[in-house]
């Protein structure tokens, strides 16, 4: 949305705008699609990745909130934090969790 001194810019995160560093990305411009994380442009994205990734998070958002009442339907796959098979012990970890914003 907003380029500023000092390697700092504004980008939008889901209708929120929000001051970030893009001191580690060389060249964005405003109107990159950029992975933000903790205060940071991690790295820019073209629109098509952009829009697939943004789905992606509104559908995890949507599963998180879940139906307010009623088992899951029949052959669903597990929501956020339940048991997806992988432990800690084997070497997996948590995922990151990272915003896309437009700057």
């Amino acid at each position: 949305m907003e380029l500023r001194p000092h390697d700092q810019a504004v980008v939008n995160l889901g209708g929120i705008r929000k001051e970030i560093s893009i001191a580690l990305v060389d060249g964005v411009q405003v109107g990159d699609y950029v992975i933000v994380h903790v205060g940071h442009a991690i790295g820019v994205i073209d629109p098509e990745e952009a829009a697939r990734t943004l789905a992606l998070f509104a559908e995890m958002q949507a599963a998180e909130q879940g139906p307010s009442a009623g088992p899951p339907p029949a052959g669903s796959a597990p929501g956020l934090g339940e048991d997806r098979g992988l432990s800690r012990s084997q070497g997996s970890e948590a995922p990151a969790v990272a915003s896309v914003g437009v700057l």
